[in-house]
């Protein structure tokens, strides 16, 4: 029944439903189901006009409506008239579905109206209200919360506001029973935790008989989306640590030892340390690593990944290191060939400009394990590259790859390779739980000795030359500067020439022949980009202007200033890894945030948190906070942490509870194969289409 296509449910029709599916994405009886009210209004409370102050929000007035005025023209046309009461008047105003309004509503009748108060001139007044003809018998009898549905202008102006899904959603109820929304929770599970039985919890969200009502199926709702999401891949990865053959590295050998003790160029960290143990106990066990390794900008991952390439070369594996970008590759091939530079063993640099000479080379080296440690951007996926023995996959910065991708490197071998990710991004506890539950996770908390902390300073556009100086003597000190533009999403031409304009900008400042500027941005071909970055990384020129984001990883120790322009527009994680490309070599360096005068809340919130700490991880957690879990890189993908109700920074205490039964069933039941869990097990296996993006082989 609740498959059934909307169009069929009383009062909506095709026109309605192609309406429906288009604003709202409600195909089905289902999805209506699922659209829940984002909250309630007690019909039988009427605030008097009188009263209503600045503090309140949503409020709910009855009263006479008054003639309408039509007031501007064209864009700037709006409606607006004003509600009556015994105690005062507020106004109502449309700024679309003008002509619709004046049809719908009669002047001198009586209405009730709700919406977000707002004060204009010291006056209260309601934009684009719920409105409905006012009669006593609406308020007759026992006390009702109405839902209010998320809409949106469209459907307003179509008589199809979040009052009138409510009237949709309360015709559709009766037809609902309860076999159409069955049980899936062990009853054990359900009284310990005193949950709201599902089936009345789909019933409550909508009409409560009470708040008490409401809450309790809110919070039922709420722990079934986070509990099935972490049982998902909590199930993905038992089932990965007790089936999936991995090979195995048993021996710490010559090139492991021999490079430890003589080669390393500096201490390892304690955290460094101990995420290598973590990574050999994963890979001496005969099962397959699928391990997640995140490490603020700077923190020593490409040592741990190096490492743990020659602890597969001492078991007689390949391994394989790929990173998004070319740049990015060949840095790290030059820094690892470097470091390596005095021991006998294969490295080799595969990238889309290899020339057909060297790649006669490397693909035969490759094929036949001379080769043992493989270095490149997606070029090692392709078919032409064998392996003779590939035991290790390292993807750098994974959520720039896409799943298939990545899924073609486990397939170069008999046996799955183990699987090692790696990100810059430092990703908040609750959303690491929920988001990435079925990889193993390990953090790298704590920099390497020796590195100073980078100096972040804000500053306003008036001080604009007093920057450009403090960057001419940096720059004479030998340094290099970067300068960032932000994109503008909405425009590639605006873009363009915002770029353009701060380019000429920073040449009046810094002419040439005195200073050479590189410049990347968006519509370069993509050799002419690469040249560009090339030069600057070579020191050809001091000043890197650009708008795309510089790529995560690209190492210029020379570079000590990050300018950031309209750093208001970036999110705090985009601020932090702009940051973290300066304060890579022995001197100081500094981080400016330029901003207009005018900062919203959050904005002067963002200037004030990177300005007050260097650290990714807290830096995360407040970003989290600041912009909710769908916007955090890499999440929008997976589907996971896009929560109908949940809300992974609110619900922390729920997701820690979630997370604690999620182990406790599994440890007792790995296959959910008791009768207690079968409810379970079934609603799970008609979820299956449900994957998430993380899961690896």
């Amino acid at each position: 029944m609740l498959s059934s296509p909307i169009a069929y449910l009383k009062g909506v029709g095709p026109q309605r439903a192609e309406l429906l599916q288009k604003e709202l994405g409600i195909f089905t009886f289902n999805d209506l189901l699922q659209h829940f009210p984002f909250r309630h209004v007690d019909k039988t409370k009427f605030t008097p006009i009188g009263e209503a102050t600045p503090a309140d929000e949503y409020l709910q007035f009855a009263g006479v409506l008054e003639p309408f005025q039509v007031i501007g023209q064209n864009r700037g046309r709006r409606l607006v008239s004003q509600i009556r009461d015994k105690t005062g008047t507020v106004e109502v105003v449309w700024f679309s579905a003008i002509n619709q309004i004046q049809k719908m509503l009669q002047p001198g009748k009586a209405y009730i109206v709700y919406g977000k108060l707002s004060w204009f001139m010291s006056k209260p007044q309601l934009v684009h209200p719920e409105i409905e003809a006012w009669s006593p018998e609406k308020i007759e009898g026992k006390a009702y919360l109405e839902p209010i549905y998320p809409s949106t202008e469209k459907l307003k102006s179509k008589n199809l506001g979040g009052r009138q899904l409510g009237k949709l959603t309360q015709l559709l109820l009766p037809h609902v029973k309860p076999q159409d929304i069955p049980e899936n929770f062990p009853q054990k599970m359900i009284e310990e935790l005193k949950l709201m039985p599902r089936f009345d919890a789909y019933q409550q969200i909508h009409f409560p008989q009470t708040q008490k009502h409401y809450e309790a199926a809110l919070r039922r709702l709420k722990f079934e989306e986070i509990f099935l999401a972490q049982m998902r891949m909590n199930l993905l990865r038992s089932q990965r640590h007790r089936f999936s053959k991995g090979v195995v590295f048993d021996a710490v050998g010559n090139y492991f030892n021999t490079f430890y003790n003589q080669y390393l160029p500096f201490e390892l960290t304690g955290a460094q340390k101990r995420v290598l143990k973590e990574i050999r106990n994963d890979t001496a066990r005969g099962k397959q690593m699928n391990r997640l390794l995140q490490g603020d900008v700077g923190s020593g991952k490409t040592i741990v990944a190096l490492l743990c390439m020659l602890l597969a070369a001492d078991n007689g594996y390949q391994s394989v290191l790929m990173a998004p970008t070319e740049i990015l590759a060949r840095q790290h091939f030059q820094g690892i060939a470097s470091l390596l530079k005095d021991m006998d063993i294969g490295v080799a640099l595969l990238t889309g400009s290899v020339k057909a000479k060297e790649r006669k080379t490397i693909l035969p080296g490759v094929a036949e394990g001379r080769i043992q440690l493989l270095i490149g951007t997606h070029a090692v996926i392709e078919d032409s590259v064998q392996f003779q023995n590939l035991g290790l996959v390292i993807v750098d910065e994974q959520h720039r790859f896409g799943v298939a991708q990545r899924a073609r490197l486990w397939e170069k071998n008999h046996t799955p390779p183990h699987v090692l990710v790696m990100t810059a991004t430092p990703i908040p506890r609750t959303l690491a739980m929920t988001a990435y539950g079925d990889l193993d996770y390990s953090v790298i908390d704590e920099l390497p000795p020796g590195r100073q902390p980078i100096q972040t300073v804000h500053r306003l556009d008036h001080d604009r030359s007093n920057v450009m100086d403090f960057l001419k003597a940096e720059i004479a000190l030998g340094r290099q500067v970067y300068v960032i533009f932000p994109l503008i999403e909405e425009s590639d031409k605006l873009d363009y020439e915002n770029l353009m304009r701060g380019y000429d900008e920073i040449k009046t400042y810094f002419p040439e022949p005195q200073y050479w500027i590189s410049m990347v941005h968006g519509k370069q071909p993509a050799i002419q980009k690469e040249e560009n970055m090339r030069r600057f990384v070579e020191h050809d020129t001091q000043i890197m202007v650009s708008t795309t984001v510089i790529e995560v990883g690209v190492n210029v120790p020379n570079a000590s200033v990050m300018v950031i322009e309209s750093a208001e527009k970036f999110g705090l994680s985009q601020l932090h890894q702009l940051r973290g490309r300066v304060g890579r070599g022995a001197e100081k360096s500094y981080c400016i945030l330029l901003t207009g005068k005018k900062l919203g809340n959050v904005a002067r919130e963002r200037m004030k948190i990177m300005t007050s700490t260097n650290n990714g991880f807290v830096i995360a957690e407040k970003d989290l906070e600041l912009r909710g879990p769908g916007d955090i890189e890499g999440t929008r993908q997976s589907g996971v942490v896009d929560f109908k109700l949940a809300n992974i920074v609110n619900d922390r205490a729920m997701v820690d509870a979630a997370k604690k039964v999620t182990e406790e069933i599994l440890t007792d039941d790995p296959d959910l194969s008791k009768p207690e869990n079968a409810p379970l097990k079934e609603f799970l296996q008609s979820q299956k289409g449900k994957t998430i993006w993380s899961k690896i082989s």
